[in-house]
């Protein structure tokens, strides 16, 4: 599902114009941004946790010369699927 479509189906069911319906869903994904940046986890009972995860830094080869790199530490934003969505995606 496209952005596009998503704001059309956040209109047909909410009974908001699409203008609106795309200013709600870029406030919605960019408060969720600015808190992960922030280092801080989003929990949306009932459908999941948005969080950070911390990749060690490591050692990688360079598949084209094999040749040893060093990977630095990153952060990752993670998603874990709440129970009720788990339970409605399995149905």
């Amino acid at each position: 599902m496209k952005k596009s479509e998503i704001i059309s189906a956040i209109a047909a069911s909410s009974g908001l114009t699409k203008k609106d319906s795309e200013k709600a869903l870029s406030a919605v994904v960019e408060v969720i941004t600015n808190a992960l940046i922030a280092g801080d986890r989003v929990q949306l009972a009932g459908f999941g946790v948005f969080g950070i995860k911390n990749r060690a830094a490591r050692t990688g080869r360079n598949p084209k010369t094999k040749e040893p790199i060093s990977i630095p530490e990153t952060r990752t934003p993670q998603f874990k699927p709440g129970k009720a969505l788990k339970e409605a995606v399995a149905k």
